[in-house]
């Protein structure tokens, strides 16, 4: 998805990206393929969300002009988001409302995503180096490497990702793995 020679904001944008077409190929597939996409899009947005909370937001509360409102509304953001998510999860694929909800979902987020990119990244890219950009683009993949990846509402702090993510990574890996074994086999 990304070169290693791509900034913080060109991995975020592909991310972003992919993230939209995930909805769309949940919301156009049946079966398998819609459960396998779905079980994609969760993982990434869970663990997006997670490098972004550790280390994009805590540096655009510094870098950006007024950054403090900015992160924290875009932060208020990601905790709705995480709970629909997760109660999206909860509740299943063959919940009767699952579309509605998957609908509503995917508005919240590209919303977001929006105005992420509005206002935070084009500050950021016009405000900081490039090599230091390059630098967070480092440090994001090494924070999604140990990210969980499932959505955990209340834990959008650098210190309560740092301090709850690790231990909820390898529970949700684990339970990656069964369903894993459990679904495809």
């Amino acid at each position: 998805m990304t070169r290693t020679d791509d900034d913080v904001i060109d991995v975020l944008l592909a991310q972003h990206a992919r993230i939209e077409e995930l909805f769309r190929t949940v919301l156009s597939t049946t079966g398998d393929e819609k459960r396998k996409a779905f079980d994609d899009l969760v993982r990434l947005l869970a663990v997006h969300e997670t490098a972004e909370e550790e280390i994009v937001h805590p540096y655009a509360r510094r870098a950006i002009e007024a950054g403090g409102p900015v992160v924290d509304d875009r932060l208020a953001e990601e905790h709705r988001a995480k709970e629909h998510l997760a109660d999206l999860y909860e509740r299943g694929l063959d919940a009767p409302d699952f579309r509605q909800r998957l609908l509503a979902l995917r508005d919240e987020v590209i919303a977001h995503a929006t105005r992420e990119e509005r206002y935070e990244f084009t500050y950021l890219r016009s405000s900081v180096d490039a090599d230091r950009l390059q630098a967070m683009a480092a440090a994001v993949r090494a924070a999604e490497a140990m990210a969980p990846t499932r959505p955990h509402p209340g834990a959008e702090s650098p210190t309560a990702n740092l301090l709850l993510g690790p231990p909820l990574a390898v529970y949700d890996r684990v339970r990656d793995i069964v369903r894993d074994r459990v679904t495809y086999s």
